[in-house]
């Protein structure tokens, strides 16, 4: 809800500027949305049961697009999930979607409302881009009927897709994304498009891309949209679960902008309960905005001024690395799980030190300085090269230096959200085997550290001062997508029962993106 001390925050908030005033610039706005959940049930409610429900949460939204427009915004992110909650099954979400057609048909359903039958939420989304004249970003289910003529056609005769939709600021419908790339249990009830869709649309400051939540791990879309579409700025509503180190939304999400060199609208549920938080407006060089809390049960707006095409320099990640030999560590190796991966660690056992840890085809070099040498916590680095394999089958080449959960080393990789070290400097870089590679830099409390880092064009993650508060991990996490592996039918279907048991079981340690 956009309550008093949101627009408190908005007004005042150092993130928050003016208007643009022309092309080259934009004012961009997310919204982090505490949505508003169905109740459980295993019968399906009526249409006009949906209806309600989804329209209390647009009455939610609709406050923050008002006042995002009034702000001088030019386009508004919203969550994924954000009109009608989660927690379904196939016949459960059914009276919530709606068929969206194809943008191509022209189509301002504010306009002509009913062109298109059963279509209320799209008019409504409509008028609210209209009416604010701003470019809305939503996330709704789409609906698509299909015969027995089609050998993919569910035995329910349709496709169910979880869909993203952007209206222009005259109420037309420009864009209709669906998601590819199903996170777990999300395959029940949603079908995944036979192919990757690239949607991307043109405005009068700059070309964007979409996609959603789980998506951004993966080369299609996401990767296709920047490096073969070259878009300028990506849309991205998510419904994102915090895994750290490496997956808490701001971090990852800040670090895949500033490693694909594009903008990133990122907007987040709000669900504290679930550490589902973390919205940001992200430009390659550092956060423009971004918003974390565990603490309260609101939603928050953010605003900020973009560049409509921004620039970030070619880095060649593995130069630097490469040309320098292993540095000296007299420590002894050891092995620690991250999100269930097995890295090759390394503790750092002095103030200031010089460190090289491989595993595999990845050697990672670190150099150092902390503030002091705490009794009370250790620091280790870490490599891994291999195959992720737990809610998804992808290939990483990862160099970390993180806080590990307690001074007994066997704790490091273990999920951790405070620290006491910090560090007048550091200087990480890999021998890495690919060109997609995103740096994060993450301090106590879950927060980022903008303007006090760069990368250089050797591949270098470098300190530019001392850290602004206590490290929770410095990392280059880097994505080999040609070795990412895809499971066979039979073993797809035994992992997504596990992922529904896990679910279930450990929701706080397994899920990533709903």
């Amino acid at each position: 809800m956009v309550t008093s001390q949101l627009l408190a925050y908005v007004a005042f908030s150092v993130f928050c500027v003016l208007t643009a005033n022309s092309l080259d610039t934009f004012t961009a706005a997310v919204y982090e949305h505490a949505v508003i959940l169905p109740n459980f049930t295993m019968t399906p409610v009526s249409r006009k049961e949906a209806l309600v429900l989804m329209n209390q949460n647009l009455d939610l939204l609709e406050r923050a697009i008002t006042y995002a427009a009034k702000q001088g915004a030019h386009i508004i992110v919203t969550p994924e999930d954000g009109v009608y909650g989660m927690n379904f099954s196939r016949a459960t979400i059914y009276p919530y979607l709606e068929d969206i057609p194809d943008p191509q048909v022209n189509w301002i359903p504010c306009d002509h409302p009913s062109r298109f039958p059963d279509t209320q939420i799209q008019k409504r989304l409509s008028c609210l881009a209209k009416n604010n004249s701003i470019y809305v970003v939503a996330n709704i289910g789409d609906k698509k009927s299909c015969n027995a003529s089609d050998p993919r056609c569910p035995p329910d005769g349709r496709y169910q897709y979880n869909t993203n939709v952007v209206f222009d600021s005259q109420g037309k419908l420009v864009a209709r994304y669906h998601k590819q790339h199903l996170f777990m249990s999300e395959s029940l009830y949603f079908n995944a498009p036979k192919e990757p869709e690239m949607v991307t649309f043109n405005t009068p400051f700059g070309k964007f891309g979409i996609f959603t939540c789980f998506d951004i791990l993966f080369y299609d879309p996401a990767i296709v949209l920047v490096k073969g579409f070259h878009v300028d700025t990506i849309l991205f509503p998510t419904a994102w679960m915090d895994v750290l180190p490496h997956l808490a939304a701001i971090g990852f999400h800040s670090a895949w902008a500033m490693g694909m060199g594009v903008n990133l609208l990122a907007s987040n549920l709000h669900r504290p309960q679930k550490r589902m938080t973390g919205s940001g407006i992200y430009a390659p060089d550092s956060p423009r905005a971004f918003h974390y809390d565990r603490k309260t049960d609101e939603g928050m707006l953010l605003l900020s001024q973009l560049d409509s095409n921004p620039y970030l320099p070619e880095v060649n990640w593995n130069s630097y690395a490469s040309s320098i030999g292993a540095l000296s560590t007299g420590n002894q190796e050891f092995k620690g799980s991250v999100f269930y991966d097995e890295y090759t660690f390394v503790e750092l056992t002095g103030i200031t030190g010089n460190y090289t840890v491989c595993q595999k085809d990845l050697c990672c070099h670190l150099h150092y300085q902390m503030s002091e040498k705490r009794s009370d916590e250790i620091y280790a680095l870490g490599a891994f090269d291999g195959l992720h394999t737990v809610e998804g089958r992808y290939y990483l080449q990862v160099c970390t230096m993180l806080k590990c959960k307690t001074t007994d080393r066997h704790t490091c990789g273990a999920s951790v959200d405070k620290a006491s070290t910090w560090f007048e400097m550091f200087s990480l870089s890999g021998t890495f085997g690919t060109q997609y590679v995103f740096p994060e830099v993450l301090l106590s409390e879950v927060w980022l550290a903008p303007g006090e880092f760069k990368v250089s064009s050797d591949g270098r993650l470098l300190s530019v001062k001392a850290t602004s508060g206590p490290v929770l991990s410095v990392s280059l996490f880097g994505r080999v997508y040609e070795k990412d592996e895809a499971p066979n039918a039979a073993s797809d279907l035994t992992a997504r029962a596990m992922s529904i048991m896990l679910m279930v079981v450990t929701p706080m340690v397994y899920l990533l993106c709903w």
